[in-house]
């Protein structure tokens, strides 16, 4: 594979309000950084209220007429975005590396899970079938169909600028809704290029926005009487207020929160494949993933082999430029949320946790004023320990030693997460009995990451999801629509009288 071409775009970021991009009337901005080389970047431009306002206003201005359009060229409209995503997902994912700081095949995966769901989306004809049934009661047919909510909203991470906007927008489109995408002010490049695919594909103007901004931006959305839905995802405690603020006032909500995902290891489970497991789904993306496995649940005496094989792989990770193709992990996103995770480490010893591998104060050459942490390893975790209980969102993974299987599921479902788990072992009988017990929404036996495909849905359980649908798929369908009952009968068939009864099945 060649060199891929880094991102390096100076300008400023603006919002892009009905197909167009505006600079608004804030007065405010923020520094983008490139976590590589700890240098500002670009600035990107906050919204002030009447910013919104005006997303909002040309969104519900734009969408009954979108939401009037046949579904099958909505679809049309979908497939020629996908063609331009596959066209430019190179682009896309220099993007994501120059401002988030992943290294860049990694960048190019997340991508590719984003046009996954945007390909999903070109079924939407048959994702909005109805049921219908002929003589209910008498001389009465009854169906149902799914029509769109209006103007709804997304909330996004710095982790996945590009996929997990994709969860949201090309499913509430397709179903013939107006979307606002209020991007992390982190990484908010992906966001507008999108945006200029979209328009390029056809999408009338004012159905796809894009406002930059911060909790000023979130709460404008999270109260206008126009918005009628909002996806979001991020912290729990975020989650949880944007869960409570949007439904007292009247909205549909889906708030993705935390993670301290699991991922418990059996004594009969194939070692090296354990290892890598670890090593790549605890150190991947250096650890900025709400899949991210953080938690190593090592079952009987399986950790005195395990944890020194983790402990050499930590020290050897290739830590460098995301933009050379051999990197391993990349920087972290801010230098606040260095320290952050460094503070965690600091912590863990404190308490009295075994630091094996302590990854701070990482430098790599060339790049010395950049956002470097090392991968940390912890063993002799506790329950109690805030490095256990708490997200860390880094490169760290702490190591729990259990004496059995019943002991690893009831620390599992002990957590107040239940976002991920993973389970390594060769028994049939035990991956069955784990998958049909543990309190958490997705469950990988044998596979670390168990992210589902575009089609299945994407969630967790307890404090890791607040609402009742999960993200994309036929969830996401039924979250951006409301379904209307049609009864129906015509008046020859209509008895003279009235009818005081309710209508039967007889």
């Amino acid at each position: 594979m060649a060199a891929p071409e880094a991102f390096t775009q100076t300008a400023d970021i603006t919002h892009w309000i009905a197909g167009q991009p505006q600079r608004g009337g804030g007065t405010r901005s923020q520094t983008v950084w490139n976590p590589t080389t700890g240098a500002a970047a670009r600035q990107v431009l906050l919204a002030s209220a009447d910013d919104v306002n005006a997303a909002v206003a040309a969104a519900k201005a734009a969408q009954p007429a979108w939401g009037d359009t046949p579904p099958i060229r909505r679809a049309r409209v979908m497939n020629n975005f996908l063609a331009l995503m596959n066209q430019h997902r190179d682009t896309l994912a220099a993007m994501i590396t120059a401002e988030h700081g992943k290294v860049f095949t990694d960048a190019q995966g997340e991508v590719m899970r984003g046009i996954d769901i945007v390909e999903f989306a070109c079924g939407v004809p048959q994702l909005l079938k109805g049921d219908f049934t002929d003589q209910v009661s008498t001389a009465i047919d009854n169906w149902t169909l799914r029509q769109p909510l209006g103007v709804v909203a997304g909330v996004t991470p710095f982790n996945f600028p590009c996929m997990v906007p994709c969860w949201m927008f090309p499913v509430a489109i397709a179903c013939g809704n107006a979307f606002i995408l209020k991007p992390s002010e982190r990484d908010p490049s992906a966001s507008i290029f999108m945006a200029q695919l979209m328009k390029q594909a056809g999408l009338p103007d004012g159905i796809f926005s894009v406002v930059q901004g911060d909790k000023l931006a979130v709460d404008t959305l999270l109260t206008h009487p126009d918005v009628m839905a909002l996806s979001f995802v991020g912290s729990t405690p975020i989650a949880q207020t944007i869960y409570e603020t949007g439904a007292r006032h009247g909205k549909r909500v889906q708030a993705l929160g935390g993670a301290k995902n699991h991922m418990v290891v059996m004594p009969d489970a194939d070692i090296e494949q354990a290892v890598d497991a670890l090593i790549g789904a605890g150190y991947g993306s250096a650890g900025e993933r709400c899949m991210a496995i953080s938690v190593a649940v090592l079952v009987g005496d399986v950790a005195d082999q395990i944890v020194p094989k983790l402990a050499e792989r930590a020290r050897a990770l290739k830590i460098k430029n995301g933009m050379e193709l051999d990197a391993e992990m990349g920087p972290i996103v801010t230098r606040e949320a260095l320290e952050r995770i460094e503070g965690y480490i600091a912590i863990g010893a404190a308490e009295g946790a075994t630091l094996v591998v302590d990854g701070r104060g990482h430098r790599v050459a060339g790049f010395e004023n950049g956002f470097f942490t090392g991968g940390t390893l912890f063993d002799h975790v506790t329950p109690s320990m805030r490095i256990y209980k708490e997200e860390i969102f880094g490169p760290v993974l702490v190591c729990v030693r259990v004496p059995d299987f019943a002991a690893a599921l009831q620390l599992v479902n002990d957590h107040e997460f239940g976002n991920g788990v993973a389970l390594f072992t060769s028994d049939g009988g035990v991956a069955r009995e784990f998958s049909r017990r543990v309190q958490v929404g997705m469950v990988g036996i044998n596979v670390p990451i168990p992210v589902p495909m575009a089609w299945h849905g994407f969630g967790g359980w307890k404090k890791s999801l607040f609402g009742d649908m999960h993200a994309y798929g036929e969830e996401g369908v039924r979250f951006y629509t409301k379904q209307k009952s049609v009864m129906q009968r015509w008046p020859a068939s209509i008895a003279k009288g009235a009818e005081f009864a309710m209508p039967t099945a007889k």
